[in-house]
């Protein structure tokens, strides 16, 4: 099993930039798919980026692709999302996530899931 603990969402200005930080435990992270969800109030959970256990696949949502990236420490047990141009609709609660078996897209079901991290983004 893995337990995720997110950090490093806070208050920004819109065209700041924010990195959200997820630190796992587990011994065989770097064998796990990684990525991040958002939900906004009101809105649809929304899958954001994932990066597989390789690092040979990446996604990104369309409504982030060009401002944010996703990223992992293997050594320190830590993956990353670096968003950059941040937007008021971008503000949301952002979730990690990891899971044995790499997904993308809509739809997608990840095992195991970090507390969240508020983001907001002012206008």
């Amino acid at each position: 099993q893995v337990q995720l603990v997110a950090s490093g969402g806070g208050l920004v200005q819109a065209g700041g930039s924010l990195r959200l930080s997820c630190a796992a435990s587990g011994r065989t992270f770097r064998n796990y798919a990684v990525g991040w969800f958002r939900q906004a109030p009101w809105k649809a959970r929304e899958f954001v980026a994932a990066d597989s256990w390789s690092g040979f696949n990446t996604y990104y949502a369309d409504s982030v692709k060009g401002r944010f990236t996703i990223s992992r420490d293997n050594a320190k047990n830590t993956m990353y999302l670096q968003m950059n141009s941040l937007k008021p609709e971008d503000t949301a609660v952002y979730y990690c996530v990891a899971d044995r078996y790499y997904q993308e897209g809509t739809g997608v079901k990840y095992a195991y899931w970090g507390q969240g991290t508020q983001v907001t983004v002012s206008s």
